[in-house]
C-alpha cells in the first residue's frame, strides 16, 4: 500500500519566522499583516512567531538563512516587494533575492517560503497585497504551515 504524505493547515506547535523587508513598506507591511493573520488563523501561537525586519529585499536571503539555520523555526516566510522602476535595477535585485532564498532553504533544510511580490507597477503590488484579491502574505503563511507539516512527517 502506498503511503501518502501530505501537509495540513494545522499550525499548532509550529514556530515560524517572518523576515520582512522595510523597503516598500506600504506593500511589505500589508504582506506581513496577511502572513500574521494566516498563521494565527491556522493555529500558530503568536508567541511562536518572530517578526524580523531587514532594510531591503537584498538582505532578506541572509536573514532568512540565519533564522532557518538557528534551529528555532519550522519554516521562514520571506517577505519583500520589488517594483519595476525607470531602470533594470529591480531585475537584478529580484533575481539575486530569489536565488538566495532558494539556496538558503536548500542549505539549511528548513522551508523558506517566497512571500515576495515582483511587479511592474505599484498598483499591481497593491492588488497582490490584498487590495482587490488575495494577500500574498496570507497564502505564504498557508504554504509555510503546509510544508512544515510535510517536512515533519518526512523527517
Amino acid at each position: 500500500m502506498v503511503k501518502k504524505i501530505e501537509g495540513t493547515l494545522d499550525g499548532k506547535g509550529l514556530k515560524i519566522a517572518i523576515v520582512q523587508s522595510r523597503f516598500n513598506d506600504l506593500i511589505t507591511g500589508k504582506l506581513a499583516e496577511g502572513a500574521l493573520d494566516g498563521l494565527i488563523r491556522h493555529g500558530v501561537d503568536d508567541e511562536d512567531i518572530h517578526h524580523i525586519m531587514v532594510p531591503g529585499s537584498f538582505e532578506v536571503p541572509i536573514a532568512s538563512k540565519r533564522a532557518a539555520a538557528s534551529g528555532k523555526y519550522d519554516a521562514v516566510i520571506a517577505i519583500s516587494a520589488v517594483i519595476r522602476g525607470a531602470t533594470s535595477h529591480n531585475e537584478y535585485i529580484a533575481a539575486e533575492m530569489t536565488k538566495g532564498i532558494a539556496q538558503a532553504a536548500l542549505d539549511t533544510g528548513v522551508p523558506i517560503v517566497y512571500g515576495t511580490i515582483t511587479s511592474d507597477t505599484l498598483e499591481q503590488a497593491v492588488e497582490r497585497a490584498g487590495g482587490k484579491g488575495s494577500n500574498r502574505g496570507y497564502t505564504a503563511a498557508e504554504t509555510a504551515i503546509e510544508i512544515a507539516n510535510v517536512i515533519r512527517q518526512v523527517g
